[in-house]
């Protein structure tokens, strides 16, 4: 059975070009649909951080991989299927991004370091809450640290 998903908002400013690096200092807003009210984001203000998921909707569905790849091509680094990095060209094409509140004024929310450019469909935005953080120590290769190094 086919799953539906409709946004509930868009990115507003920022980026306008998609970029893979220097994310840390984008500023944008999130804009929740007129169907919520203002009240939907009470109390968000409490926090620091915002957990979103968003649409890669500017992928063209025939460039979607499922397979394993280089990450961003670069052969210096190894061949590790789709699932085992976040790259924009996913098979449902989502992308999830955690960045700093900066406010809350009605249905926005102004935030900064959100990986995703101006106009981007928002399906779900949630608090980050330290204790669905990871317990114990996080473990990756050396290569993820390495694709990380300029991204923000």
């Amino acid at each position: 059975m086919p799953i539906t998903l409709e946004p509930i908002g868009k990115v507003v400013g920022g980026r306008v070009d998609v970029i893979d690096d220097d994310w840390g200092d984008v500023i944008a807003v999130i804009e929740l649909d007129a169907r919520f009210d203002a009240d939907a984001m009470a109390g968000l203000d409490a926090f620091s951080h915002l957990l979103v998921v968003y649409h890669f909707d500017r992928v063209d569905p025939g460039n979607i991989e499922s397979s394993a790849r280089h990450p961003r091509n670069n052969p210096a680094w190894p061949k590790v299927g789709i699932f085992a990095q976040r790259g924009k060209n996913r098979p449902n094409r989502l992308g999830v991004s955690t960045c700093r509140i900066l406010g809350v004024d009605g249905r926005k929310v102004r935030v900064q370091g959100l990986d995703a450019v101006d106009a981007t469909p928002i399906l779900d935005i949630k608090p980050v809450m330290r204790g669905f953080e990871p317990r114990g120590e996080i473990r990756e290769p050396a290569w993820a640290g390495e694709i990380m190094a300029g991204y923000w």
